[in-house]
Protein backbone atom coordinates (compact mmCIF):
# COMPACT_ATOMS: atom_id res chain seq x y z
CA UNK A 1 0.00 0.00 0.00
CA UNK A 2 2.95 2.50 0.60
CA UNK A 3 4.36 1.31 -2.69
CA UNK A 4 0.86 2.48 -4.69
CA UNK A 5 0.36 5.38 -2.79
CA UNK A 6 3.76 6.85 -2.91
CA UNK A 7 3.74 6.31 -6.62
CA UNK A 8 0.37 7.96 -7.02
CA UNK A 9 1.43 11.15 -5.34
CA UNK A 10 4.74 10.76 -8.00
CA UNK A 11 2.12 10.84 -10.88
CA UNK A 12 -0.20 13.04 -9.39
CA UNK A 13 1.93 15.93 -9.83
CA UNK A 14 2.61 15.23 -13.54
CA UNK A 15 -1.11 14.84 -14.33
CA UNK A 16 -1.76 18.39 -13.11
CA UNK A 17 1.08 19.86 -15.23
CA UNK A 18 -0.47 18.24 -18.11
CA UNK A 19 -3.98 19.23 -17.35
CA UNK A 20 -3.34 23.01 -16.26
CA UNK A 21 -0.46 23.65 -19.65
CA UNK A 22 -2.19 25.65 -22.64
CA UNK A 23 -3.66 24.31 -25.41
CA UNK A 24 -1.27 25.79 -28.27
CA UNK A 25 -2.77 27.17 -31.54
CA UNK A 26 -0.07 26.94 -34.07
CA UNK A 27 -0.33 28.97 -37.44
CA UNK A 28 1.00 27.74 -40.40
CA UNK A 29 0.86 30.40 -43.81
CA UNK A 30 1.78 33.18 -45.40
CA UNK A 31 1.86 37.32 -45.11
CA UNK A 32 -1.73 37.55 -44.25
CA UNK A 33 -1.35 36.12 -41.13
CA UNK A 34 2.32 36.42 -40.37
CA UNK A 35 3.77 38.84 -38.05
CA UNK A 36 5.40 41.79 -39.48
CA UNK A 37 8.74 43.84 -38.79
CA UNK A 38 8.38 47.51 -37.36
CA UNK A 39 10.07 48.73 -40.95
CA UNK A 40 6.81 47.60 -42.41
CA UNK A 41 4.03 48.99 -40.04
CA UNK A 42 0.96 49.55 -40.18
CA UNK A 43 0.95 46.61 -42.32
CA UNK A 44 -0.36 43.79 -39.54
CA UNK A 45 -1.13 39.81 -40.06
CA UNK A 46 -4.39 38.62 -38.77
CA UNK A 47 -2.50 35.99 -36.63
CA UNK A 48 -0.88 38.99 -34.62
CA UNK A 49 -4.78 39.81 -33.81
CA UNK A 50 -6.02 36.27 -33.17
CA UNK A 51 -5.05 35.70 -29.64
CA UNK A 52 -6.91 38.43 -28.56
CA UNK A 53 -10.10 36.40 -28.12
CA UNK A 54 -8.75 33.61 -26.24
CA UNK A 55 -7.83 33.13 -22.31
CA UNK A 56 -5.18 32.25 -20.65
CA UNK A 57 -5.52 28.48 -21.24
CA UNK A 58 -4.80 29.32 -25.16
CA UNK A 59 -1.32 30.15 -26.37
CA UNK A 60 -1.04 31.25 -30.28
CA UNK A 61 2.42 30.14 -31.83
CA UNK A 62 2.22 32.27 -35.25
CA UNK A 63 4.75 30.39 -37.55
CA UNK A 64 3.11 31.84 -40.62
CA UNK A 65 6.33 33.40 -42.78
CA UNK A 66 5.81 36.07 -45.97
CA UNK A 67 5.61 34.61 -48.94
CA UNK A 68 5.38 31.17 -47.88
CA UNK A 69 3.33 28.39 -49.94
CA UNK A 70 2.70 24.70 -49.37
CA UNK A 71 5.69 24.23 -51.15
CA UNK A 72 7.77 26.40 -49.46
CA UNK A 73 6.96 26.16 -46.67
CA UNK A 74 8.06 22.52 -46.28
CA UNK A 75 10.97 23.18 -48.94
CA UNK A 76 12.50 25.49 -46.10
CA UNK A 77 12.61 22.81 -43.91
CA UNK A 78 9.64 25.47 -41.44
CA UNK A 79 7.36 22.74 -40.85
CA UNK A 80 9.49 20.26 -39.12
CA UNK A 81 10.33 21.83 -35.86
CA UNK A 82 6.83 22.47 -35.50
CA UNK A 83 5.86 18.66 -35.84
CA UNK A 84 8.59 17.58 -33.20
CA UNK A 85 6.80 20.57 -30.68
CA UNK A 86 3.22 19.72 -31.04
CA UNK A 87 1.24 17.85 -28.51
CA UNK A 88 -1.85 16.21 -28.54
CA UNK A 89 -4.45 18.65 -27.71
CA UNK A 90 -2.83 21.25 -30.01
CA UNK A 91 -4.16 22.54 -32.89
CA UNK A 92 -3.05 23.65 -36.51
CA UNK A 93 -4.84 26.54 -38.31
CA UNK A 94 -3.82 25.81 -42.08
CA UNK A 95 -4.27 28.49 -44.49
CA UNK A 96 -2.05 28.38 -47.76
CA UNK A 97 -2.93 29.48 -51.61
CA UNK A 98 -1.76 33.27 -52.20
CA UNK A 99 1.59 32.13 -53.13
CA UNK A 100 1.10 28.87 -54.00
CA UNK A 101 -1.01 30.15 -57.35
CA UNK A 102 2.58 32.08 -58.04
CA UNK A 103 3.63 30.60 -61.59
CA UNK A 104 6.36 33.02 -62.09
CA UNK A 105 8.06 32.22 -58.74
CA UNK A 106 8.72 28.69 -59.30
CA UNK A 107 10.62 28.46 -55.55
CA UNK A 108 6.64 28.83 -54.37
CA UNK A 109 4.23 27.66 -56.66
CA UNK A 110 2.64 24.78 -56.38
CA UNK A 111 0.00 23.53 -59.31
CA UNK A 112 -3.20 22.51 -58.24
CA UNK A 113 -2.45 18.96 -57.69
CA UNK A 114 0.88 19.29 -55.15
CA UNK A 115 -1.64 22.13 -53.68
CA UNK A 116 -3.56 19.20 -52.77
CA UNK A 117 -0.98 16.85 -51.93
CA UNK A 118 1.02 19.08 -49.79
CA UNK A 119 -2.74 20.15 -47.72
CA UNK A 120 -3.01 16.25 -47.18
CA UNK A 121 0.31 15.72 -46.10
CA UNK A 122 -0.13 18.77 -43.51
CA UNK A 123 -3.24 17.41 -42.26
CA UNK A 124 -2.45 13.65 -42.43
CA UNK A 125 0.89 14.72 -40.15
CA UNK A 126 -0.86 17.02 -37.69
CA UNK A 127 -3.14 13.74 -37.40
CA UNK A 128 -0.35 11.69 -35.90
CA UNK A 129 0.46 13.50 -33.17
CA UNK A 130 -3.24 13.51 -32.27
CA UNK A 131 -3.25 17.13 -32.93
CA UNK A 132 -6.20 18.74 -34.21
CA UNK A 133 -5.94 20.43 -37.80
CA UNK A 134 -7.94 23.07 -39.23
CA UNK A 135 -8.38 24.12 -43.04
CA UNK A 136 -8.95 27.77 -43.61
CA UNK A 137 -9.10 29.02 -47.51
CA UNK A 138 -7.10 31.87 -48.76
CA UNK A 139 -8.42 35.09 -47.46
CA UNK A 140 -9.33 37.66 -50.22
CA UNK A 141 -7.71 40.07 -51.89
CA UNK A 142 -9.19 43.38 -52.59
CA UNK A 143 -10.12 43.97 -56.06
CA UNK A 144 -12.83 45.26 -57.82
CA UNK A 145 -13.56 46.61 -61.57
CA UNK A 146 -13.94 49.88 -63.04
CA UNK A 147 -17.78 49.82 -62.51
CA UNK A 148 -17.50 48.44 -58.87
CA UNK A 149 -17.71 44.50 -59.38
CA UNK A 150 -16.25 42.36 -56.69
CA UNK A 151 -13.46 40.19 -58.65
CA UNK A 152 -12.14 37.00 -56.96
CA UNK A 153 -8.45 36.22 -57.54
CA UNK A 154 -7.88 32.91 -56.11
CA UNK A 155 -9.27 30.72 -59.18
CA UNK A 156 -9.75 26.92 -57.91
CA UNK A 157 -7.38 27.18 -54.87
CA UNK A 158 -9.74 27.98 -52.34
CA UNK A 159 -12.05 24.77 -54.01
CA UNK A 160 -9.16 22.15 -53.96
CA UNK A 161 -9.45 23.40 -49.74
CA UNK A 162 -12.88 22.83 -49.44
CA UNK A 163 -12.44 19.28 -50.99
CA UNK A 164 -9.80 18.40 -48.97
CA UNK A 165 -11.52 19.56 -45.66
CA UNK A 166 -14.53 17.38 -46.93
CA UNK A 167 -12.88 14.33 -47.88
CA UNK A 168 -10.80 14.01 -45.24
CA UNK A 169 -13.53 14.79 -42.52
CA UNK A 170 -10.96 18.19 -41.43
CA UNK A 171 -12.59 20.84 -39.53
CA UNK A 172 -12.97 23.83 -42.15
CA UNK A 173 -13.19 27.57 -42.25
CA UNK A 174 -14.23 29.45 -45.00
CA UNK A 175 -12.47 32.48 -44.55
CA UNK A 176 -12.19 33.32 -48.87
CA UNK A 177 -16.01 33.53 -48.84
CA UNK A 178 -16.72 35.08 -45.40
CA UNK A 179 -13.43 38.05 -46.27
CA UNK A 180 -15.34 38.56 -49.13
CA UNK A 181 -18.95 39.14 -47.89
CA UNK A 182 -17.00 41.72 -45.40
CA UNK A 183 -14.86 43.73 -48.77
CA UNK A 184 -18.46 44.18 -49.86
CA UNK A 185 -20.05 45.45 -46.89
CA UNK A 186 -17.53 47.75 -46.27
CA UNK A 187 -17.32 48.73 -50.23
CA UNK A 188 -15.11 49.85 -53.12
CA UNK A 189 -14.33 52.98 -51.02
CA UNK A 190 -14.66 51.47 -47.19
CA UNK A 191 -13.05 48.67 -47.97
CA UNK A 192 -9.40 50.34 -48.06
CA UNK A 193 -9.11 51.00 -44.25
CA UNK A 194 -9.31 47.17 -44.21
CA UNK A 195 -5.61 47.19 -46.24
CA UNK A 196 -2.73 48.58 -46.23
CA UNK A 197 -3.54 51.86 -47.98
CA UNK A 198 -1.36 54.33 -46.92
CA UNK A 199 -1.17 58.29 -47.85
CA UNK A 200 2.04 60.00 -49.06
CA UNK A 201 3.87 61.42 -45.73
CA UNK A 202 1.27 59.24 -43.28
CA UNK A 203 4.29 56.69 -42.70
CA UNK A 204 7.42 56.76 -42.36
CA UNK A 205 7.95 53.40 -43.98
CA UNK A 206 5.80 54.41 -46.84
CA UNK A 207 7.03 58.03 -47.22
CA UNK A 208 5.56 57.69 -50.99
CA UNK A 209 2.26 56.42 -49.35
CA UNK A 210 0.79 52.98 -49.99
CA UNK A 211 -1.84 51.08 -51.75
CA UNK A 212 -1.65 47.12 -51.17
CA UNK A 213 -5.04 45.26 -51.57
CA UNK A 214 -3.66 42.09 -50.44
CA UNK A 215 -2.27 42.89 -46.74
CA UNK A 216 -4.04 44.12 -44.01
CA UNK A 217 -4.30 47.46 -41.74
CA UNK A 218 -4.29 46.94 -37.90
CA UNK A 219 -8.50 47.38 -38.01
CA UNK A 220 -8.51 45.09 -41.16
CA UNK A 221 -6.50 42.06 -39.66
CA UNK A 222 -8.64 42.13 -36.90
CA UNK A 223 -11.75 41.62 -38.68
CA UNK A 224 -10.15 39.02 -40.40
CA UNK A 225 -9.20 37.42 -36.91
CA UNK A 226 -12.82 37.88 -35.94
CA UNK A 227 -13.95 36.57 -38.85
CA UNK A 228 -11.53 33.20 -38.32
CA UNK A 229 -13.46 33.50 -34.71
CA UNK A 230 -16.59 32.97 -36.37
CA UNK A 231 -15.57 29.89 -38.32
CA UNK A 232 -14.44 28.73 -34.79
CA UNK A 233 -17.73 28.70 -33.60
CA UNK A 234 -19.40 27.54 -36.66
CA UNK A 235 -17.35 24.79 -36.46
CA UNK A 236 -18.64 23.45 -33.37
CA UNK A 237 -14.29 23.35 -32.18
CA UNK A 238 -13.76 22.83 -28.44
CA UNK A 239 -11.75 25.64 -28.74
CA UNK A 240 -15.13 27.79 -27.97
CA UNK A 241 -14.89 27.03 -24.74
CA UNK A 242 -11.86 29.15 -24.35
CA UNK A 243 -12.97 32.37 -26.19
CA UNK A 244 -13.49 35.40 -24.18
Amino acid sequence: MKTILAILFTLIPLFSVRETAPITLYLIGDSTIAEKLATKRPETGWGEKFGMFFDSTVRVANHAKNGRSTKSFLAEGLWAPIMDSLRPGDYVFIQFGHNDQSVEKGERYAPPSLFRANLIRYVTETRSKKVIPVLITPVMRRRFTDQGEFVDMHGEYPDIVRRVARDLDVPFIDLHRKSEALIKAYGVEGSKQLYLWVRPGESENYPEGREDNTHFSPRGAEMMARLVVMGIREADLDLVEHLK
